[in-house]
């Protein structure tokens, strides 16, 4: 129900919009809340047609780089991630042909999360070509977070 409600709201908003076309960073906010809306509903064929060929996603575990071969196999095994964009910013090189954004998402599984990645303009429109998910940690807990991955990284290499 929720889900519904997030992207009926989307689509009310986007059709109240400007062309997408009109500038390179409505049209990579646009590409990038496609990506989202895709993931939400599984359908991999849209999500995947805006990745470039050679794709890379660094998922929240220091294991997870997949090129899009890899990712698309891990990705229709599920049924789908929810993530809500909360804010973005996106700067775009001096010639327009590239892009790096960075993103606040917000989730009802993980809660907050940070989507980074790189665009780069095609003759298809904007294409991510890395995505890179992280789970942004609050200074306060940095210290008791990372002793916890030092100790299960130590575990993971003696085998316990």
């Amino acid at each position: 129900m929720l889900r519904q409600l997030f992207w009926g709201f989307f689509i009310i908003c986007a059709l109240f919009t400007k062309p997408a076309l009109a500038t390179g960073k409505e049209s990579i906010d646009q590409t990038l809340d496609a990506f989202h809306h895709a993931a939400a509903e599984a359908d991999w064929d849209a999500y995947f047609a805006l990745t470039s060929d050679d794709l890379i996603f660094l998922g929240t575990d220091a294991s997870e780089r997949w090129d899009k071969a890899v990712f698309r196999a891990y990705a229709e095994k599920s049924t789908g991630w929810v993530y809500y964009p909360k804010e973005r910013h996106i700067n775009l090189t001096p010639d327009g042909n590239s892009a790096w954004f960075d993103e606040i998402l917000e989730s009802v599984n993980y809660g907050t999360s940070r989507g980074t990645g790189i665009l780069i303009r095609t003759n298809n429109g904007w294409k991510i070509s890395q995505y890179h998910l992280t789970f942004p940690i609050p200074n306060e807990l940095a210290a008791g977070i990372t002793q916890q991955i030092q100790t299960f990284e130590a575990r993971q290499k003696t085998g316990q």
